[in-house]
């Protein structure tokens, strides 16, 4: 091969890497099917009442557990496999693992999943949407926590530190430090959030074609699977509590997306705009991009 023939050859492998480089560089964002407004009001909506069934919970929790894995002897008829794990997990001081569980399942967890799916809006040119990608996360969230709530009431399960007191009258029994939380195990409503929001944000990262989507997928499942182990170690929730919360909220996570919101095809890019120095590309606007 001759010098000039292998010069040609390099620069045509140059151009045609360097076009494929920048074509990943900005990838075709896609537009996601939504009404800001309905969206808005269901969220809104699923929080006041998930308020106020917190509020009002002394009132709505039944008074004795349906749920008591009690014999008519008062003997333990707890089944062996949340037994087993109970003891292999539970920490000695469980109020530590209790902490850690409230600050991650709501502080850290919905941090860090919507920051980084609005990262991977930015990252790919997509700042825009952004806000209905957080709104769109919080509507999922939202669902899956009313539903929970509304199971926890209905099944009335016993905790399991309240299961494993010692058979005492019930006046003594009255005093755990929240007599009304006492019978909400089934199924774990951290869980069940953290869930959700690591699912809604990871699968509005895949719809979107974000390039960022599997660092939104493993941070927040990560941080959903070390919520459930926390439930677990500070007593609040056996193993099937968890297992079934994971599940719910997975289903809610990425189902609202999925049904609700699916893509429409790709947002439109940029456009560029003429200036009296030449032509430049027109900023990216803050937009909803919704049906109003």
């Amino acid at each position: 091969m001759s010098s000039r023939a292998f010069v040609i050859g390099a620069a045509a492998l140059t151009f045609l890497v360097g076009s494929t480089a920048h074509a990943q560089e900005r990838p075709r964002v896609r537009r996601l099917a939504y009404d800001a407004r309905v969206d808005f009001a269901v969220t809104l909506t699923g929080l006041v009442w998930y308020v106020t069934s917190e509020v009002l919970k002394g009132q709505l929790v039944p008074k004795k557990c349906r749920w008591c894995y009690r014999r008519a002897d008062g003997s333990d008829a707890l089944n062996g496999v949340d037994g087993s794990v109970r003891r292999a997990l539970v920490w000695k001081d469980p109020r530590t693992p209790h902490s850690i569980s409230n600050a991650l399942a709501f502080g850290i967890l919905p941090v860090t999943s919507i920051g980084l799916l609005n990262l991977a809006a930015v990252h790919d040119g997509a700042s825009s949407q952004a806000p209905i990608d957080a709104l769109l996360v919080a509507e999922a969230s939202m669902l899956a926590l009313d539903v929970n709530q509304m199971a926890k009431y209905a099944f009335a399960r016993e905790r399991p530190f309240v299961h494993f007191l010692p058979r005492a009258p019930e006046e003594v029994r009255k005093l755990t430090a929240s007599p009304s939380d006492d019978n909400l195990s089934f199924f774990s409503g951290h869980t069940t959030g953290a869930f959700a929001v690591a699912t809604s944000a990871g699968t509005i990262a895949s719809m979107r074609g974000y390039r960022l989507a599997p660092v939104v997928w493993g941070t927040g499942v990560a941080n959903a699977l070390a919520v459930g182990y926390l439930r677990i170690a500070a007593d609040k929730h056996y193993f099937s509590d968890v297992v079934v919360a994971a599940i719910f909220g997975t289903l809610i996570g990425a189902g609202i997306p999925l049904l609700f919101h699916r893509p429409e095809g790709d947002l439109e890019p940029s456009r560029p705009s003429t200036t009296p120095a030449g032509t430049a590309s027109a900023p990216a606007s803050f937009s909803f991009s919704g049906t109003w």
